[in-house]
């Protein structure tokens, strides 16, 4: 590991996490250089929910380069492109009779946020856009703005400008967190100005597998329409399947005016996708571009994936059926140690989260527990207090009843360890 502590950014974050060297991954697995396996329940932050190296992608970018197929078009017409936006208008929008037009932003995340913000302030000629408490939406400063996750704000390079931060879903327990908001919008004095657009994600992924409800998402809707402001759903990490629906907000049958795309959309390759209502598409040619807006391989794999997997609703299926699997052998664990633990099992489809409210340093400890035992599972919220599940969406039964498994030796080693140590104090 030395060539990294030498050479690489001490900005290197989940190499810390997981101090070993990947040499190849295949599925939900992932194998080091001494040929270790892991079960891998991270999955790239959400951009492999088809697994590593899918057979079906892998076998399509390699006939598409030994064919000499065009990688770099900037925003010039490509087949590759072609071929991505028919399968996605087939397979993807007409199936849940949306009409939106595709940006093709910058690569990453961030990049199509940023670009739903611009866009927003531009067709409504207002600044402010409302976003939510835990909220992570990306790290370049537009999208800081509206990122409510306290670890990644910083005065030294985030303007905290034309950006309002609201309740989400369930801050204060069973109060209705938008009644709130509605009296700030009907309130002249309320020091808010009228936002532009809202942004959220429907189940906040890095703040803490936090899960908005049917009605709640509804109700959002309702003001957003009422009070003439444009809601942007951010399903970066929870779309592509991940919630058991294409989309994340499709359980709520809301139709937001903007979704942001990326992480699996590209089929494990950098993309990122702006979709938005037609009457919104008021930008003048080349006026917001980028390099890498056009990765054509990107549009391969996606197309690939989106052929293979959303033809029928046999993956939404499946990921129902493995929330099960993992939601009642997460409750099971919870109920074990109830006595002395306040547990909170919480997600949707195959994005769940395990919180131990009284101690809120386990969740980095059973992490680092878990690579021990073979299994890759990260942290997340305000403060990495709750263990993260985002395994695969095509990870085997067995498998993800094994991943469970070790996390769960994790946690009992961590809680012998702890009655250990505190019998010695006394």
């Amino acid at each position: 590991m030395r060539i990294f502590e030498n050479l690489e950014s001490e900005v290197r974050g989940y190499i810390r996490s997981f101090p070993t060297i990947f040499t190849k991954a295949k599925g939900s697995i992932l194998t080091d250089e001494q040929g270790v396996e892991y079960i891998d329940f991270f999955a790239g932050a959400g951009t492999l929910n088809y697994g590593h190296n899918n057979e079906h992608i892998s076998k399509a970018l390699i006939e598409y380069l030994q064919n000499d197929g065009i990688v770099h078009g900037l925003d010039m017409a490509t087949t590759a492109k072609k071929e991505f936006l028919q399968t996605f208008e087939s397979h993807i929008l007409k199936p849940r009779n949306l009409e939106y037009k595709l940006q093709f932003t910058g690569p990453t995340g961030t990049n199509a946020v940023e670009t739903a913000l611009k866009l927003a302030r531009l067709v409504k000629g207002r600044s402010n856009v409302v976003s939510f408490t835990n909220g992570f939406h990306g790290l370049s400063q537009g999208s800081l703005a509206v990122t409510g996750n306290n670890e990644y704000r910083d005065e030294s390079y985030i303007s905290r400008i034309n950006a309002t931060f609201m309740p989400f879903d369930g801050y204060f327990g069973d109060m209705n967190t938008l009644v709130y908001f509605r009296k700030f919008l009907e309130d002249g004095s309320s020091g808010m100005d009228l936002p532009a657009a809202v942004i959220l994600e429907t189940i906040q992924g890095e703040g803490g597998i936090n899960v908005a409800s049917k009605e709640w998402l509804q109700e959002l809707e309702a003001i957003c329409r009422e009070f003439d402001i444009l809601l942007i759903v951010d399903d970066i990490q929870v779309g592509n399947g991940r919630s058991g629906e294409f989309f994340s907000f499709e359980f709520a049958g809301i139709n937001p005016d903007m979704v942001t795309l990326s992480k699996s959309i590209g089929g494990g390759l950098p993309m990122a996708l702006l979709l938005f209502k037609p009457h919104l598409d008021q930008w003048k040619p080349g006026e917001h571009t980028g390099t890498f807006r056009g990765n054509n391989l990107a549009f391969v794999a996606s197309k690939v994936s989106l052929e293979h997997y959303w033809q029928n609703d046999n993956i939404s299926k499946a990921v129902k059926y493995k929330e099960k699997i993992l939601k009642d052998a997460l409750e099971k664990i919870a109920e074990k140690y109830k006595a002395d633990y306040d547990i909170e099992v919480r997600g949707r489809g195959l994005a769940y989260g395990f919180e131990i409210k009284n101690d809120k340093s386990m969740a980095s400890e059973i992490s680092a527990l878990a690579f021990k035992e073979n299994l890759i599972i990260e942290t997340c919220g305000s403060e990495n207090q709750v263990v993260k599940f985002l395994p695969p969406l095509l990870i085997e039964e067995e498998l993800l009843k094994e991943g469970i498994k070790r996390f769960e030796a994790a946690l009992d080693a961590l809680i012998i360890e702890r009655k250990s140590h505190l019998s010695g104090e006394y």
